[in-house]
């Protein structure tokens, strides 16, 4: 996925944020490899879903964030 206003393909917190915004099943099939990849990006996921977890509606901010925590390695 192309992401708005970012000119790279690397998964930084905006990059993350539209993925799961706008993406697709696809994008999010390609989140979900590369965090299982590196399981670092699990905490930026957490980071970015975190400030939705207030809102009802934000049911794909809430699918992610329980996502990263169900996929952590327990320390």
């Amino acid at each position: 996925m192309l992401h708005r206003h970012l000119n790279h393909q690397r998964y930084t917190l905006a990059a993350i944020d539209d993925v799961i915004q706008r993406g697709r099943w696809q994008d999010w099939a390609e989140l979900r490899r590369a965090a299982l990849s590196d399981l670092a990006l699990l905490d930026k996921v957490e980071r970015v879903c975190r400030p939705y977890t207030s809102d009802p509606y934000a049911q794909r901010h809430h699918f992610w964030m329980r996502y990263a925590e169900k996929h952590r390695t327990p320390a």
